[in-house]
């Protein structure tokens, strides 16, 4: 695991206190570039037929791009689209 069992869902409707949206953005920042979709779909709270159903038809929450027999996601369009690059909402 890439210690996102500790990684809780963020919902990018509901802000968060400033040291949660910090570590919630300093964990995914941990995966590098990319991360496999697994560890997005865990992020995301999508399940694993869901996930990869979705990565086939296009419909995953971010772009995909299938890299031989695996799924890659870009880690920084997971943080776009969590909210976590914005600046906290007061």
């Amino acid at each position: 695991m890439h210690g996102l069992d500790r990684l809780t869902h963020v919902d990018p409707d509901t802000p968060l206190p400033a040291t949660a949206r910090a570590r919630a953005s300093q964990q995914l920042g941990h995966l590098g570039v990319t991360t496999d979709l697994m560890t997005a779909a865990r992020v995301l709270k999508i399940g694993r037929t869901t996930a990869y159903k979705a990565a086939r038809n296009g419909t995953f929450p971010v772009p995909v791009v299938r890299a031989g027999r695996q799924y890659r996601v870009v880690v920084a369009r997971l943080i776009e689209l969590l909210g976590l690059d914005e600046e906290p909402r007061s």
